[in-house]
């Protein structure tokens, strides 16, 4: 059983500029709850191949997960997964909606194991509620005014 979640967010700012902040992994604590530290490898703007490793807390529990970026597609979008933790993977796009503005959409795919399984109903609402609340933030850092490059 697969616990899938796409959430999307309008923001004021160009797609080039949320771009920057999306694909920088390095900036994830910024704007990603509960994300102590995300150390991309090597460091820099998303490419495929490029690995992370990050330390957080959900759900009052601490993982460390590695991961691995899969593809870099055309315009401004790319797809990750784990390669150790948590059993997930997921998409990050941004899409033009004007000459200032901008949709961000998170994709995420989490596959329960043990117990976790029998929790997948209340993981699925967690998990989105987190999606959310990420994306609130990253549109009030990027619309903030503040140098986010």
């Amino acid at each position: 059983m697969n616990i899938e979640i796409a959430e999307q967010v309008d923001v004021a700012r160009p797609a080039a500029q949320v771009w920057t902040v999306v694909a920088d992994y390095a900036g994830d604590p910024r704007w990603r709850a509960g994300v102590a530290a995300m150390d991309p490898a090597p460091a820099g703007p998303v490419r495929p191949g490029q690995t992370t490793d990050e330390r957080m807390r959900f759900a009052g529990r601490a993982y460390r997960n590695a991961g691995v970026v899969g593809s870099v597609g055309p315009g401004r979008t790319f797809t990750w997964r784990t390669t150790d933790g948590v059993d997930a993977a997921g998409s990050r796009t941004v899409t033009d909606a004007g000459p200032d503005r901008c949709t961000v959409r998170l994709e995420l795919r989490v596959r329960p194991h043990g117990v976790e399984r029998v929790l997948a109903p209340v993981l699925r609402v967690l998990l989105r509620r987190g999606l959310r609340g990420d994306l609130a933030r990253l549109r009030a850092l990027v619309e903030s005014g503040v140098e986010v490059g």
